[in-house]
């Protein structure tokens, strides 16, 4: 389980005094609470997708926070978020490619836009982007 892996690594990031590790994992981890206490099981372990999810927003809102940075000019802030997209990178799965995309299309029977979505959603949650899953369908 993703959340087991990265409550382990907090405390490796705790022991070896990584302040920037601890700064992600700190952020990371008080999401997953967040979404437990919205789904009302706190005390349960989220499912690895749910995880993924979580890990893919934050990489959103780190990037856009980097772009802001290097806007002003501020390569020590950069580094730093560089260092936590890195990490946070870690625990995704192996993303699909374009082609991969494709041929997985090409083998559904049926075709149309809502079926193909449901689909990827269903079968590859958190391992796929959905946006380029529609820029593929579009292209065929």
């Amino acid at each position: 389980m993703i959340e087991e892996q990265i409550k382990k690594a907090n405390i490796e990031a705790m022991k070896n005094k990584d302040t920037v590790a601890r700064a992600f994992y700190s952020v990371l981890m008080n999401k997953i609470l967040l979404e437990k206490i919205a789904k009302g099981q706190r005390e349960n372990m989220l499912a690895d997708a749910e995880v993924s999810n979580i890990i893919q927003k934050v990489i959103k809102e780190l990037n856009d926070e980097k772009e802001n940075y290097e806007k002003v000019g501020n390569a020590v802030e950069v580094a730093t978020l560089e260092r936590q997209l890195e990490i946070a990178s870690s625990y995704l799965p192996k993303m699909l490619d374009a082609d991969e995309i494709k041929s997985i299309i090409l083998s559904l029977e049926d075709k149309t836009v809502p079926t193909v979505m449901k689909h990827f959603k269903a079968n590859f949650n958190g391992q796929v982007d959905m946006r380029l899953v529609q820029e593929v369908l579009k292209s065929l």
